[in-house]
């Protein structure tokens, strides 16, 4: 469906402005309404990264006024096979301003505002709250709830886009004219079940592929031209080359945006999601060891069975020392329960402790009451035991 345009025109375009956007200006549905109306624009982008890196790069070049980059990590090497936005003389730059710097590059018309900070409830509402329209490119579900609740708290849309692997989604959420991110996800799905792209990798031109879908509709929402993905869900299929939309309904007894909300301030996002199960964090709760000593296990020559508990492909990456792998899915099913050794202490790692914990639980639960967890798994590895081995 078609919407009005969200912002209201620029008093006017300078010479420069109108030999930068020729191209748009040209346009007959843009023309100098609809550019007037991206410089008066305020964008916000949650996250600099994958999604963020195009976004924020092609919002500048169609010269939306100002945009917001929140963003709180910094710049690893492993970014930059898909964070097009960095480059190797960033790594290690706060990504904020790493952004900035390219999108000032990009356009020197655009104000550029950064918020160098983690986005959490007791800031959501404050930054949100300059901006018009918010890009979503974050990569948990707890932020992407929080990201919601608040857009719809504040009456305001937002852009959404997910990848993982080969595929993407994107959506537009925007409760005052449609269903918001809980219509479609009423729950988070449980704590390990969806697999991050950390964990499971992603395209790199992927993110180019939702990013520039994402910045596409941030410029007809703004601008009120086309029938921008309200109430539709974009879903796009790169080794098939397949793009398909299923029409996603508001719900009615939605706890947000529905006749009868129940949720009308912000949550505990992390418990809403839960980074890992409960049963997880009670497997783990004293039987959590650091990498340092798993070390001195194994310089001692302790009786210890040391398990990897990724996949093939991350293994192939790095690998501590003596590990032996047996994928996590394997556990879950059963199958890899039976080859244990019965007469060694199992140790279990991952890359950053999240999976490993989950696995933990499945074994206390099988009677292996003495096994163990590499807090931090092999990132905590590579920081404090070998430098040397890289990181992903």
């Amino acid at each position: 469906m078609s919407l009005p345009p969200l912002v209201e025109p620029a008093a006017e375009l300078t010479v420069d402005e109108v030999r930068r956007y020729s191209r748009h200006l040209i346009i007959p549905d843009v023309g100098m309404a609809g550019q007037k109306r991206l410089k008066n624009a305020k964008v916000l982008c949650v996250g600099a990264g994958g999604l963020g890196s195009p976004a924020l790069m092609y919002l500048a070049a169609a010269g939306v006024g100002t945009l917001g980059i929140v963003d709180f990590d910094v710049v690893d090497e492993s970014n930059l096979q898909r964070q097009v936005i960095h480059g190797q003389s960033d790594v290690g730059r706060l990504k904020a301003e790493s952004a900035a710097a390219t999108v000032r590059e990009i356009n020197p018309l655009v104000d550029v505002v950064i918020h160098n900070v983690a986005l959490t409830t007791d800031n959501v509402m404050d930054i949100f709250s300059g901006y018009d329209l918010i890009v979503d490119g974050t990569d948990n579900f707890a932020t992407r709830y929080m990201v919601n609740d608040a857009a719809v708290l504040l009456g305001k849309p937002y852009v959404w886009g997910s990848i993982y692997r080969f595929d993407g989604q994107a959506s537009v959420f925007w409760a005052e004219h449609g269903p918001c991110y809980r219509c479609l996800y009423p729950e988070p799905p449980p704590p390990g079940m969806v697999p991050s792209c950390a964990e499971g990798g992603v395209l790199g031109v992927l993110c180019a592929s939702i990013g520039s879908i994402q910045v596409t509709e941030a410029i007809k929402v703004l601008t009120g031209i086309g029938e921008p993905l309200v109430g539709r869900l974009m879903i796009y299929d790169a080794l098939e080359m397949k793009y398909r939309d299923v029409k996603v309904r508001k719900d009615p007894e939605c706890p947000l945006c529905g006749k009868n909300p129940t949720i009308t301030e912000l949550i505990d996002y992390e418990a809403f999601c839960g980074t890992i199960s409960d049963e997880a964090q009670q497997a783990a709760a004293g039987s959590t060891i650091t990498a340092g000593e798993l070390k001195a296990m194994q310089d001692r020559g302790d009786n210890i069975y040391v398990i990897d508990v990724r996949e093939p492909n991350e293994y192939e990456i790095v690998n501590i020392p003596g590990a032996v792998l047996i994928p996590k899915g394997e556990f879950l099913n059963g199958s890899a329960l039976e080859g244990l050794p019965q007469d060694k202490k199992i140790v279990l790692h991952c890359k950053s402790g999240a999976r490993s914990a989950e696995v933990l639980a499945v074994l206390k639960n099988a009677g292996f009451s003495d096994a163990v967890h590499v807090g931090g798994g092999v990132l905590s590895w590579i920081k404090t035991v070998d430098p040397s081995l890289p990181t992903y």
